[in-house]
């Protein structure tokens, strides 16, 4: 089973990395003397430092230094999907930036309900409820990961969880081990909510969200609220 690797989905974590794999380069550069351009005395310093250490600071940053690039999965059920109103989020490279890789679905049932004044879709966090629940897929940025927890009004509105989901078709390169093919398990970030009206598990549930939809629930865009 195929699991993704959600690594350094912060800005801080991100710079920290970095920082390590810089400092691992330095350190294997100055012992490496092919490695650098020093002078004879740092030449001189590389043969006095232990194989060991050098051997551990060239490969910690040979390891390091991808990783602090790694980007994220988010899995859209809702109005960020193709072809729905906020869709136009997904690539507003002011927000970041947003690659589709697979369409999908929830290996567990979830309530996807619309609900409130302003017709929204909600996924209540309640595991065994409802329908398995169709999406996409997007490898993010850390920019656009940000952007996506304050849209989502994360962690008031939404909270952001790891979610089981199985690959209903792949688009995106396949990445390490990580098994592509129909029917594979992966695993990606959703937004969800626990924080709904009493009433609301009891809405109507649906499979697939459509914004215009015959469901008669005209979502209305944040531009044309009160």
């Amino acid at each position: 089973m195929g699991y993704l690797l959600l690594a350094f989905p912060h800005r801080f974590s991100a710079i920290f990395c970095f920082a390590i794999a810089y400092l691992n380069l330095y350190c294997a550069c100055v012992n490496f003397p092919f490695l650098a351009r020093g002078s004879s005395s740092s030449n001189s310093q590389s043969h006095s430092a232990p194989m060991r250490l050098r051997f551990i600071n060239f490969i910690t940053a040979l390891v390091c230094l991808p990783s602090c690039f790694q980007m994220s999965r988010v899995f859209v059920y809702g109005t960020l999907k193709k072809g729905q109103p906020n869709y136009f989020r997904m690539f507003n490279s002011t927000n970041g930036k947003a690659e589709f890789i697979a369409s999908a679905c929830t290996t567990e049932k979830y309530p996807l309900v619309i609900a409130g004044k302003h017709n929204v879709p909600f996924l209540l966090n309640i595991p065994g409820q409802g329908h398995r629940v169709n999406g996409e897929i997007y490898k993010v940025d850390d920019a656009m990961l940000k952007f996506l927890d304050d849209f989502e009004c994360v962690p008031t509105m939404y909270q952001r969880t790891l979610i089981s989901l199985e690959v209903k078709q792949w688009l995106g390169q396949t990445e390490g081990e990580e098994t592509a093919s129909r029917g594979s398990i992966t695993e990606a970030f959703v937004y969800s909510t626990t924080s709904y009206q009493p009433d609301w598990p009891a809405l109507p549930s649906y499979e697939s969200y459509d914004a215009y939809g015959d469901h008669g629930l005209k979502y209305v865009t944040r531009e044309a609220r009160d």
